[in-house]
């Protein structure tokens, strides 16, 4: 799996070429047939992931094969921890804008936003549509919520949000954080995450519970 590309894949002899991933990144244009079904499970909060298969290799490079068609819809929930409400209200009662990043579909990542209460959770944006700096700049301003944003998107918008005036605190778990982290002023990392996110990070949360933030801001 790539968090670039958005799919990984496998090829098996005589059973053709199988990708999981992104439905827009993995099926393209012919992703529009199945759209209006999976905008409604993302509407739910549901990350959705598309099966797809065709019957030729990989492409030279590491493309994709030609030909893939969906084979099947996977839908996929996440826990929203004990006290992520308390303490999404807790940082904007204390004047932090809050900003929820992703590589998810931002429809999914907006709807769980709303559940815990994140403050302009409906205005959110696919970075998949910022092809320039000048597009991050402006979006970072602008946005709550980021979706299908790829490791360089997320260094980009730490630092438009640092050209914009702001002291910039980031959590993250994954190698992919770890570019944002490293950019960040204040970095956040979670102790189930990657050994790369740990290593660069100021602060890591041992029980991996972000609702240990207030805690640490009362300590200074």
């Amino acid at each position: 799996f790539s968090s670039a590309r958005k799919w990984s894949g496998a090829s098996f002899p005589h059973r053709g070429t199988w990708v999981l991933g992104a439905g827009e990144f993995v099926l393209g244009a012919d992703y529009a047939a199945i759209l209006p079904r999976c905008r409604e499970a993302a509407e739910r909060g549901e990350r959705v992931l598309v099966l797809a298969v065709s019957e030729e290799p990989f492409s030279p490079g590491d493309g994709l094969p030609p030909g893939l068609r969906a084979a099947g819809l996977l839908f996929l929930s996440d826990k929203i921890r004990p006290g992520a409400q308390e303490t999404l209200a807790y940082f904007t009662s204390q004047g932090v804008e809050l900003k929820v990043i992703s590589g998810d579909d931002p429809v999914t990542v907006s709807s769980v936003a709303r559940r815990v209460g994140l403050p302009g959770a409906e205005r959110w944006v696919d970075a998949a549509t910022l092809k320039s700096e000048e597009d991050i700049r402006a979006a970072a301003g602008r946005y709550a919520v980021f979706g299908r944003v790829t490791p360089a998107q997320k260094l980009s918008l730490v630092k438009a949000l640092k050209e914009a005036g702001h002291t910039v605190a980031m959590t993250g778990d994954g190698v992919n954080d770890v570019m944002a982290l490293r950019e960040s002023d204040c970095s956040v990392a979670m102790a189930a995450g990657s050994d790369a996110a740990r290593n660069v990070s100021q602060i890591v949360l041992m029980d991996s519970d972000f609702s240990a933030m207030p805690h640490i801001v009362a300590e200074g």
